[in-house]
């Protein structure tokens, strides 16, 4: 009779093994095999991390075997297991590898294909047809889309982190749980004492250093000692944690009505303000976006305010960007003055600190939350709905989608809710992040994702004209680095632009992204469908370098740039000045944000900044959805790309007082999980 060698591989994390009774069932082209149980003798089977191997003998022929049958029944109490995968041994002596890489929940079963990658032309053989066509339609019931606000991305139907389906919870809930962690946070910075004293001010900025955990010789430290300087300030708009919001000014705007005589003492090439706007030296950030959001109200004994405003830059002898003028709301008039580097020292500087106000509510809101976390959420939702586990985009896109749902899912639980920790310290919380996003959802476009794209339509793609501009470089050499590992498995399993316009698993997936994801918006330029190989690889790369790279620029340096609180405030406690000549230094901390509000900010931007236990970074794949050569090999020629761009980025930053190192593969996790 034949007999077949199962070896069955359980999963390393914690409660990954059961207790409970497995059994298997073999299909073959030529017959199925009586269910197996699988068990030895006194041994404790599929123990966390185990690779077990049994015998498994049937009583005829069966094929070639084309599906593997796994069903888990109750020995004691329920538990989940989780089940890597599972390799076949034939009669023959050839192995089969089944991967799985899933949760069998309760009295669950799964059925299990050979891991070979396979689009739906592939697939001849009826009951694979079936499979694939079954595992989809379990997964439309599971994966749910569901509005959370009006105009926002759709999400994921479910009320909190427990309603999800269980291959996409986080292994341990414990870990992210935002209210423990802030806390812990606060804890770990010994600032917990501070975090119930809301309404009271700190004496003067070295009061704030009792909150400030000083560690030598690194970015925070440097930003409390430098933050006053207009080069640290001007230097945030590059390579700060929101590196995304400059651009090339190339016609000064009437709501600015800045002079040459308002600012020549700035100007260092003894040009008209105009002549350097031609010579492209001047650039602008606008912060429009916060013209007539709501400011927090959620509590009473603290008003909370928000300001619009415009700024603009200038290029100097030494290719440096340098703050020129400031004008805090969008509409010029005399209650609303333009804010100079000649005028009085504390005008200059809370003029500066409105500006940095508002680039962190944009920040936290729109670079951060909307253009990474919902965005990578809605390409994880598609992805479930859409592809099969045997499909080859599934399979290479599954490790950038690992626990974005599950961290959005608990983010509105606990963080972005009504009542939620984004309220306590923010001047954006109680519905002004909403309103955020509301708006921005007009700008978020599909070339805007694009990252090469989006330099250039900021006019900040020249190297020689601005040679400073790290987040650009380090930026297109990973965007690369991924356009070519796209490009090579598109290749793989793509013959042609033809098979591309064939599949209609992928175009379905695309689809759902632009219906549901992008609210079906012409103007967002997502694609309906995807006709070229070419924009396949293109599409892929939008969604792991936003998965990644672009989450890993603008997350993993808050605790660097927003740790001292007057260089990132998270509220402002006065509006914004109407005059000059009257702030004082008084007035200025009277502004910035109380001990209790402070702490919690601070608590925030630590939690925020710190990696996951056992991080996956780019390129690391220890799950093999994958099984067949040529895609390892590219995977391996990938991973080579990254550690040569690592390299790179380590020489450039030796001996630089602030070093940039968001982007460097090494510190980029494989997808949004925090």
């Amino acid at each position: 009779m034949p007999s077949y060698t199962v070896t069955v591989a359980t999963g390393s994390q914690w409660f990954a093994g059961t207790d409970d009774y497995i059994y298997l069932s073999l299909v073959g082209s030529a017959g199925c095999s009586e269910k197996h149980l699988l068990d030895k003798p006194f041994y404790n089977d599929f123990e966390r991390g185990a690779v077990d191997s049994y015998d498994v003998t049937v009583d005829e022929e069966l094929g070639e075997i084309q599906l593997v049958k796994i069903e888990k029944r109750k020995y004691w109490l329920h538990d989940d297991w989780f089940l890597k995968y599972i390799t076949l041994k034939t009669p023959c002596g050839d192995y089969i590898e089944f991967p799985c890489y899933r949760w069998i929940a309760g009295e669950g079963e799964i059925v299990l294909r050979d891991g070979r990658a396979k689009l739906a032309c592939d697939d001849q053989i009826h009951i694979l047809k079936q499979h694939r066509r079954k595992e989809l339609e379990t997964r439309q019931k599971q994966y749910r889309w569901m509005e959370w606000n009006p105009g926002f991305p759709l999400s994921i139907d479910a009320k909190c982190h427990k309603d999800l389906p269980r291959d996409i919870q986080f292994d341990s809930e414990k870990g992210v749980d935002f209210v423990l962690n802030y806390s812990r946070a606060m804890e770990n910075l010994f600032i917990n004492r501070f975090m119930h004293m809301f309404q009271s001010s700190w004496s003067d900025f070295a009061d704030f250093e009792k909150i400030f955990v000083k560690i030598s010789n690194t970015i925070s430290e440097r930003v409390m000692n430098h933050w006053q300087e207009d080069l640290m300030f001007g230097y945030q708009f590059l390579n700060g944690c929101n590196p995304v919001l400059i651009r090339r000014c190339t016609k000064l705007p009437e709501k600015l009505p800045v002079t040459t005589e308002m600012v020549e003492c700035s100007l260092e090439r003894q040009l008209a303000l105009e002549q350097e706007v031609e010579q492209g030296n001047i650039f602008i950030v606008d912060f429009e976006l916060l013209d007539g959001i709501d400011a927090n109200r959620t509590d009473p004994c603290t008003l909370q305010f928000l300001a619009a405003p415009v700024c603009l830059l200038y290029k100097n002898l030494a290719n440096k960007i340098v703050p020129i003028a400031i004008q805090l709301n969008q509409v010029p008039g005399d209650e609303n003055p333009i804010f100079l580097p000649s005028d009085a020292k504390y005008d200059w500087l809370l003029a500066k600190i409105w500006v940095r106000s508002s680039d962190f509510h944009v920040h936290q809101t729109i670079t951060h939350l909307l253009r990474t976390h919902l965005v990578s959420e809605v390409f994880g939702i598609a992805l479930y709905r859409q592809l099969p586990a045997v499909h080859p985009i599934f399979k290479l896109l599954v490790a950038h989608v690992r626990f974005t749902i599950a961290i959005n899912t608990k983010a509105r639980e606990q963080l972005i809710c009504e009542y939620g920790l984004f309220d306590k310290a923010n001047a954006t919380g109680g519905g002004g992040h909403v309103q955020m996003v509301q708006r921005a959802m007009q700008d978020l476009t599909y070339t805007s994702l694009c990252f090469p794209e989006a330099i250039k339509a900021r006019g900040m793609d020249s190297k020689e004209d601005i040679p400073y501009y790290f987040y650009r470089d380090d930026g297109l050499l990973v965007w690369e680095a991924i356009k070519t590992f796209t490009a090579e498995v598109v290749g793989i399993y793509y013959r042609s632009d033809q098979v591309v316009e064939e599949d209609q698993e992928l175009q379905d997936f695309v689809k759902d992204v632009y219906v549901y994801g992008m609210r079906g918006k012409k103007a967002s330029g997502f694609p309906k469908s995807i006709k070229t190989r070419e924009k396949l690889s293109e599409y892929l790369t939008v969604v792991i370098f936003t998965a990644s790279a672009q989450h890993a620029a603008v997350n993993f340096g808050q605790y660097d740039w927003c740790s001292w609180i007057p260089n990132a405030p998270p509220t402002m406690r006065a509006p914004p000045p109407t005059a000059k000549g009257v702030v004082t230094i008084e007035q200025i901390v009277d502004t910035l944000p109380d001990r209790g509000r402070s702490c919690w900010h601070l608590g925030a931007v630590w939690a925020l900044s710190q990696f996951q236990d056992n991080e996956l970074f780019l390129g690391m794949y220890p799950e093999e959805h994958f099984i067949e050569k040529p895609v390892k090999e590219a995977m391996a020629r990938f991973r080579k790309n990254l550690d040569t761009i690592v390299s790179v980025i380590a020489e450039r930053n030796k001996n630089k007082k602030l070093p940039y190192y968001y982007l460097s593969p090494d510190r980029i996790p494989n997808s949004v999980a925090i």
